[in-house]
């Protein structure tokens, strides 16, 4: 019998489907051989349509809540069996608005939030030895989640690698550094979330065979943010051994230190006089959402200026020392790397002539930047005409940032004995014509910040969920395919080399990089006008004052 309870709701789910929202599956396919024996307790995942077998949502340690708010995370074991079918909350941060290119869904967030996902071929088993694929997102160290769908694993499972990713806490929560917490601490603190990310490879590291993993062919990846993640675990002395290789996208770091620790504290004592807390312990006990709104945030289209959270800090622990220090004497992780970046990504302190639109304007941001040195740079970035301006522009600011780091990281890897690999994502997203995107403009966005990341994984339909806004090509694919390939031997080798795509090792008599775009070619890189940026290096912009766009 239809009652009016039932028509109501028939006209409510009438209505949300016409909203275009999607029902929520809660359904669960039991996985043949579940529950698997882990560390912390047994766990059972559900396998999806494709075969692969998903196990999301997995404690890897302790809920970072009450007395553990500001401490190392801690480990977690359970009774019975943990049902890994939905992902974890994302670590507290602000929400995104539903308008821009990296909403694809609401997601809940908490302190409560580290937990890891993890896919595997549908064929895995403890004797398969698999590469194991790791990966680290970005978001200035305020935002993100592993819960994106542009982070899904489920297409590099199919192609034969286990894939992980995890939260890790962003933002005060992951990296408030205070006097009273380093001396309870014996000496540091902050780095709450670099410490997360190595409970979460220790995680991967115990347990990874049970899945299909090879614990000794993990490669960890991180883009942004996640970038900056992956270079503090090779410079971390808790994190050796856990991984065989490291890729870093947009970029790679290894030419600069986060905060040193005094300076750290000092925010710290910011943030508990902006919450009118009498003592450490008080702090602990002021709700998150109070400590949230406190601090400073310029992603997701939010303004906020309050306490100045930034990311990994020296500590003199999790991060010893300086890099520099570090490199001089060896003292880092050694492993082969990637390092990635892409033509229209982030650049900072190049805004005066990236800004130009003339010869004249680029001819005035010059001779800003460079004073006295204009003419030699100029002479190394010519421009002809108007129309040529921001091509230029656009080409230098990515030599003298990105492309200049990157050339750093594989001249100290190499010169560690190490491999050391470049590429430069340049293909441009094939946009529904007319679409609009908040945060994009889509006539000159370009190969954009994280505009490579669905090629990686193969998650370029994630970005049609709720509406079109792209017109993948058959090339699209094909390139997506050669790129997961190229990251799942390095994962099983060391050596992203394929019979598809060859890749050539950067070496010091013969610097080259691959370009990912409308094509996959080898190029040299130009030594000359690398050389003469690294001489006349521009004042970089520090991070917490970087007026921001989302960076995820």
């Amino acid at each position: 019998m239809i009652t009016r309870m039932h028509k109501l709701l028939g006209m409510f789910l009438g209505a949300t489907a016409l909203m275009g929202a999607a029902p929520i599956d809660r359904s669960m396919t039991p996985i043949a051989g579940d529950p698997i024996a882990t560390a912390g307790g047994r766990i059972a995942g559900t396998q999806l349509d494709s075969g692969v077998r998903a196990y999301f949502g997995i404690p890897f340690a302790a809920p970072p809540t009450g007395p553990l708010r500001w401490a190392a995370p801690q480990p977690i074991a359970w009774k019975g069996v943990w049902n890994a079918d939905r992902k974890g909350a994302a670590c507290i941060q602000i929400l995104r608005p539903h308008d821009i290119n990296h909403y694809f869904g609401e997601e809940p967030t908490s302190e409560d939030c580290l937990y890891l996902n993890l896919w595997a071929p549908a064929a895995a088993s403890p004797a398969s030895k698999l590469p194991v694929i790791v990966f680290i997102y970005g978001g200035g160290f305020t935002v993100g989640s592993s819960g994106m769908a542009n982070y899904d694993g489920e297409a590099m499972a199919k192609a034969g690698a286990i894939f992980i990713n995890f939260n890790y806490r962003v933002g005060a929560f992951g990296f408030l550094a205070h006097p009273e917490l380093t001396a309870e601490q014996g000496g540091h603190s902050g780095n709450y979330g670099i410490m997360d990310q190595t409970a979460a490879l220790r995680w991967i590291h115990d347990n990874v065979a049970k899945f299909g993993g090879d614990p000794d062919k993990v490669l960890i990846m991180g883009q942004s943010a996640g970038a900056g993640s992956v270079v503090a675990q090779i410079f971390s002395p808790a994190a050796k051994g856990l991984f065989r290789a490291a890729v870093m996208s947009s970029g790679c770091n290894f030419n600069s230190d986060g905060q040193p620790l005094a300076a750290a504290e000092k925010v710290g004592l910011q943030l508990q006089e902006r919450m009118k807390a009498a003592s450490l312990a008080a702090l602990r006990d002021v709700p998150a959402d109070r400590i949230l709104a406190a601090q400073s945030e310029f992603q997701l289209g939010a303004r906020v200026d309050g306490v100045r959270i930034s990311g990994p800090i020296v500590d003199g622990y999790v991060l010893p020392r300086s890099k520099a220090a570090m490199l001089a004497d060896g003292g880092f992780n050694h492993v082969p790397i990637i390092a990635n970046y892409n033509s229209n990504d982030i650049s900072f302190g190049m805004e005066p002539i990236l800004s130009a639109t003339s010869i004249a304007q680029f001819q005035a941001g010059a001779r800003q930047l460079y004073g006295a040195d204009a003419e030699a740079f100029l002479k190394l970035y010519p421009v002809k005409s108007d129309a040529e301006v921001h091509a230029v522009a656009r080409r230098a600011a990515t030599e003298g940032g990105l492309e200049a780091s990157a050339r750093f990281c594989a001249q100290a890897e190499t010169k560690a004995g190490q491999a050391a690999y470049i590429d430069e994502y340049t293909r441009v997203h094939p946009y529904v014509p007319g679409v609009r995107i908040a945060d994009q403009d889509i006539a000159i966005v370009g190969a954009y910040h994280t505009a490579d990341i669905p090629y990686w994984f193969g998650t370029q339909d994630k970005y049609n969920m709720f509406r079109p806004t792209r017109n993948w090509t058959p090339w699209d694919r094909t390139l997506s395919t050669q790129m997961m390939d190229a990251l799942i031997a390095f994962a099983a080798t060391g050596n992203p080399n394929t019979p598809a795509m060859p890749w050539a090792a950067w070496k010091p008599a013969s610097e080259s990089k691959i370009l990912f775009g409308d094509r996959v070619e080898t190029v040299k890189l130009d030594a000359k006008r690398l050389d003469w940026q690294a001489a006349h290096p521009v004042a970089m912009i520090p991070p917490a004052l970087r007026p921001g766009t989302v960076r995820d």
